[in-house]
């Protein structure tokens, strides 16, 4: 039972370990910006490292309309100041601070 625990233990401990960064990213519609088509209609990603990466955590109107011409994000890529995690190939976001 002890040997039980303490995989389990360390199991969590390695799932738990997803390392959130800070990171300055552009951030815009997936699917109008991006050309990401693994979803449907308009959802909001960020863009680091050259790859595209759905946003978990915020909407796409969370920043106001999407479809706003010169701010929507289906209109324009912006910059923000992210915290979170890529986990599935999908970013994490603890926190999203535009920076435009």
């Amino acid at each position: 039972m002890k040997n039980i625990s303490l995989v389990l233990a360390l199991f969590l401990c390695l799932a738990c370990n997803k390392k959130e960064e800070v990171k300055v990213v552009e951030i815009s519609c997936g699917q109008c910006q991006f050309g990401l088509t693994s979803e449907d209609g308009c959802s909001l990603a960020v863009r680091f490292d050259d790859k595209a990466y759905f946003v978990d955590g915020a909407a796409i109107d969370d920043f106001g309309d999407a479809h706003a011409e010169g701010t929507g994000f289906c209109e324009v890529i912006r910059k923000a100041e992210v915290t979170g995690a890529v986990v599935n190939d999908r970013f994490q976001a603890t926190a999203v601070n535009m920076l435009d």
